[in-house]
């Protein structure tokens, strides 16, 4: 599935970027399915997104500057603000007004868990509700922001897979001599999935230290939801009670890339385990799966009969049923690559 080309998918809301990465004069630049886009913060504080590509001569506004609240183009100087009209042209005189050609696309922008969020058109569903950002008791730990070269379907796929861990994770916390994959009850739910399991997993020092438990191997009890197209959250409960959540993105740069946007949501404090401790330990759980990830398909196909499976690829396949449900509701095609 080639995700530029669905544009359903233009539909949902992605993370794009972090909101502090906006706290500057300097307009950022991101590409979301394709589409390049130009972000910054509006003099509310709120973040913007238009197209990046200036109505008079193709300029990069990326390229420009932010002046009171308004993206400027580098090249002549025409500002606009957050819903892409021409605000402010420097050649005309104060009693000629704008035309109102002089506009670039402007599309749905807000924040939410810290992070800029971007839908380039009519929203299909709001974005997901997380009860625990919301919770006191929890603390927030924005972990990773970068470019994978993958599919966000392998991404999600992979976030789901018991019968990797003994292998990708030997490293980190997979039991290489028991490779035979924990069970898992799934629920189908509208736009998503949800599976829950318990794994029981090595637990080597750093991460005793992180949760507190001084024992060489742990039991993780595992709540997963999947939401359609590319969001997940995994929520881990561990014997002595705590609760480490993960929600992770895989954002569609493009058909080739995604953009992993991943934050931790636990209900305990700095003095219990540092924060860059936890981020140490799940940095090399992600980069075992980076490294097998970037090495798949890209086109990822809906058809089953294109990849051979097994039992516990159900939430997968699960998944590319989703999509092609998906497609079909809204009376498209997959397309794929030649």
């Amino acid at each position: 599935m080639l995700v530029t080309r669905q544009p359903v998918l233009r539909r949902f809301w992605y993370p794009v970027m972090p909101v502090a990465q906006l706290e500057t004069i300097q307009p950022q630049a991101f590409e979301l399915l394709g589409e390049r886009l130009v972000l910054w913060l509006d003099r509310d504080g709120q973040p913007s997104a238009v197209r990046d590509r200036c109505c008079h001569r193709s300029t990069q506004l990326s390229k420009g500057t932010v002046i009171e609240g308004h993206v400027r183009c580098p090249y002549h100087g025409w500002s606009y603000n957050g819903a892409g009209a021409c605000v402010n042209v420097p050649q005309l005189s104060d009693d000629q007004p704008i035309p109102t050609s002089y506009r670039v696309d402007s599309y749905r922008c807000t924040a939410r868990y810290g992070y800029v969020w971007v839908c380039l058109d009519e929203p299909l569903l709001p974005i997901p509700h997380i009860p625990q950002a919301d919770d006191p008791a929890f603390r927030c730990i924005p972990e990773f922001y970068e470019r994978w070269d993958c599919s966000g379907l392998r991404i999600m796929e992979n976030s789901f897979d018991n019968a990797h861990f003994s292998f990708v994770h030997q490293a980190t916390f997979g039991d290489v001599a028991n490779p035979e994959p924990a069970s898992i009850q799934v629920t189908t739910l509208e736009h998503g999935l949800n599976v829950k399991t318990q794994v029981p997993v090595v637990n080597p020092p750093l991460q005793q230290k992180n949760l507190q438990l001084a024992t060489e191997t742990t039991l993780r009890t595992n709540d997963m939801t999947w939401y359609l197209p590319f969001l997940r959250t995994l929520q881990i409960t561990y014997p002595n009670g705590l609760i480490h959540l993960i929600f992770t993105a895989a954002t569609p740069i493009s058909d080739r890339a995604s953009q992993v946007v991943q934050f931790c949501l636990r209900n305990d404090s700095e003095t219990d385990a540092k924060a860059e401790e936890i981020i140490a330990f799940d940095r090399a759980v992600t980069l075992e799966d980076r490294t097998v990830l970037e090495s798949t398909d890209f086109d990822v196909p809906l058809d089953l009969q294109e990849e051979q499976h097994m039992a516990s690829d159900q939430p997968g396949i699960m998944m590319r049923r989703k999509f092609a449900a998906l497609l079909k509701a809204h009376g498209e095609i997959e397309q794929r690559q030649k």
